[in-house]
């Protein structure tokens, strides 16, 4: 299991490498989240153990033991969109919420920290695409989500999120990555969370800071 986890591994981060070459900058500007969502805990342990620290999961039954023994400096995303009654895990579980889609949510999470003393970081997930089935706000609808945002103190807004078009073609990619980075940039915000198994190295060319990575990991 850890050799074919290291070779995926060194596989993965040697195209994050080269396509951050290619965008003009430095790998280390790029995080890569492992999403564990179907993984064991020994499998986690060894990604672990070989230097990640960012892990993803989406359902909070099967988060909850891999949190409880794990070590405890692993930062755990949220991937999944909030359901109101699942805010409160969601805070004492999780350092990031990836996938905040609606200042509603974002309220919700503001009051659940407070009554959990906790703060948690965000990332504002944006339907770059438009298409139906995607989650998130509209491009034109960012700037007034992060003012309302503002006033929420127990949240960190560290940057925008997007998932493109599966098996679309280069182009519309591309698209889709560099409106979400241009986005992020006017923003004044730091993370640009964007690309998967099937097109991160597109994503990291066109300004990607966060990856997230799944199948292409444990194939």
């Amino acid at each position: 299991m850890r050799e074919r986890l290291l070779y995926n591994l060194n596989q993965i981060q040697g195209k994050i490498t080269e396509a951050a070459v290619r965008g003009g900058r430095d790998a280390s500007t790029v995080k890569l989240v492992a999403i564990t969502k179907t993984v064991s805990v020994d499998e986690i342990q060894v990604l672990y153990d070989l230097g990640l620290r960012h892990f993803g999961e989406n359902r909070l039954a099967s988060a909850q033991p891999k949190v409880d023994a794990l070590p405890k400096d692993i930062f755990w995303h949220y991937i999944a969109p909030i359901q109101t009654r699942k805010a409160g895990d969601v805070v004492t579980l999780f350092s990031v919420a990836d996938a905040v889609d609606r200042v509603k949510v974002a309220e919700n999470l503001q009051r659940r920290c407070e009554q959990h003393d906790k703060s948690l970081e965000i990332l504002i997930e944006v339907n770059v695409s438009g298409e139906a089935s995607k989650h998130g706000f509209t491009v034109a609808e960012v700037p007034e989500a992060l003012k309302e945002m503002g006033a929420f103190d127990r949240l960190r807004v560290k940057g925008l999120m997007t998932m493109a078009p599966f098996d679309a073609p280069e182009q519309v990619l591309r698209s889709c990555f560099r409106s979400l980075k241009e986005l992020t940039q006017s923003s004044g915000l730091p993370e640009c969370s964007m690309g998967m198994s099937n097109d991160y190295e597109i994503a990291v060319e066109e300004g990607a800071t966060q990856v997230r990575i799944g199948q292409a990991l444990f194939i």
